[in-house]
């Protein structure tokens, strides 16, 4: 994987298999750390990235991967040596598919997010979790996270419960004189399919600016494609002879087929169209129909029993995909496996979840079939981390 040398330091948290960190990377950010727990992800990160595991010898050496538990790294050696530090949390203790025990789950590494900041002091960071992380039930957790951010040096002290330590952080932050570390802090709620990504993912972003960083950062939560333009192109437009799609199988499925009635062929979208499974995946040969073909191509193989049951009837192929999922106890079938015209569906070979994550061709990733899909699940796209780093990027240029 080729680097743009630029100066722009960064380390990356919870790296998974790394998403974040290639979009990042392709934004002009180097990551001198990389920290990671899961061994298949450490090897996925090694083989793709040059990585040099637990090398010391070399202070400034990218894509270093520290493989174990974040709560023994120290970042005192980076301390306001970084342009940015990022990451996604752990976020099972927030999903919507999860056991939501957001307050008391051992499994949530926000305060470890918190440390690094306090250590290292960069001058931007970029975290990330699902949208469960917004529930209103999680409100209070959820400004108690950005005030732990805004203020990363006011510390909870040993046995005080979450609520007394927001207390104090609100008191903290309402004060008329503030002394010692602070972020300005802006979150967003971004749909992955409005930035390019051929799937309907949405993803929680928390991005801030060390108070002495000059930035004005904003982002448009609409982004620059959407579904209007899809269904325009796919009623008035060329969509399917461009993909040469048989007559039979140009069916709009629910909420498009509704909106085609509003369209007008005169009134064509500005945007661009959402992007679709089928154009993320249409020059790959199928895994299950042309099984020889498919095994030439890295992490593409057929994986057997799909199936259809109530909630789970699979992506359809003129659609972005539904939101790839890791599973609790293995893979969901609906969200990762693709439905043809004719109702019969398969689950997406690891490649085609790569296409969908818009990890580049080149990224091989570690594991079996459902260890991928792990992987992948966990993701962010790269398109998405690309938009957004290049858009922080530029706010630390201007400010620099």
């Amino acid at each position: 994987m080729s680097r743009q040398a630029t100066g722009r330091a960064s380390i990356e948290l919870f790296a998974g298999a790394g998403g974040l960190g290639i979009g990042l990377s392709q934004a002009g950010f180097e990551p001198r750390m990389v920290v990671e727990y899961n061994r298949w992800c450490c090897d996925t990160l090694r083989d793709n990235h040059g990585a040099l595991a637990d090398d010391e010898s070399d202070p400034d050496a990218a894509w270093r991967v520290v493989e174990g538990d974040i709560r023994n790294v120290s970042f005192e050696q980076f301390e306001d040596k970084l342009d940015l530090v990022s990451g996604g949390p752990p976020c099972q203790p927030f999903s919507l598919g999860g056991r939501h025990r957001a307050f008391d789950d051992a499994r949530d590494m926000f305060p470890q997010a918190v440390r690094a900041i306090r250590q290292a002091r960069p001058r931007a960071f970029v975290f990330e979790n699902v949208k469960g992380l917004t529930r209103a039930s999680f409100m209070s957790y959820f400004e108690y996270v950005k005030l732990q951010l805004e203020h990363p040096e006011l510390i909870a002290k040993d046995d005080e419960d979450w609520q007394d330590h927001l207390a104090r952080l609100e008191q903290h932050h309402t004060a008329a004189k503030r002394d010692g570390l602070h972020y300005k802090v802006v979150t967003k709620l971004l749909n992955s399919a409005n930035f390019g990504v051929p799937q309907r993912r949405e993803r929680v972003l928390f991005v801030g600016f060390r108070d002495d960083v000059d930035a004005k950062w904003s982002f448009k939560e609409d982004g620059t494609h959407t579904q209007a333009a899809l269904v325009w192109d796919q009623t008035f437009g060329d969509y399917w002879d461009r993909h040469e799609v048989p007559k039979k199988d140009r069916v709009l499925e629910g909420r498009s087929k509704l909106m085609a009635k509003r369209l007008s062929k005169d009134e064509m979208p500005e945007s661009l169209p959402w992007r679709t499974t089928r154009e993320a995946i249409i020059d790959l040969p199928d895994p299950e129909k042309a099984p020889k073909a498919a095994a030439r191509i890295d992490n593409h193989r057929f994986q057997p029993g799909a199936r259809v049951y109530p909630g789970h009837t699979g992506s359809y192929l003129d659609e972005p995909s539904k939101t790839l999922k890791a599973g609790v106890h293995g893979v969901p079938g609906g969200e990762n496996m693709l439905r043809r015209a004719d109702g019969s569906v398969r689950y997406f070979s690891t490649r085609e979840a790569a296409r969908i994550q818009t990890f580049p061709d080149d990224y091989r990733l570690h594991g079996a079939w459902s260890e991928c899909m792990r992987q992948l699940g966990n993701a962010v796209p790269v398109e998405l981390a690309r938009v957004v780093g290049e858009s922080v990027a530029k706010q630390l240029d201007e400010a620099a």
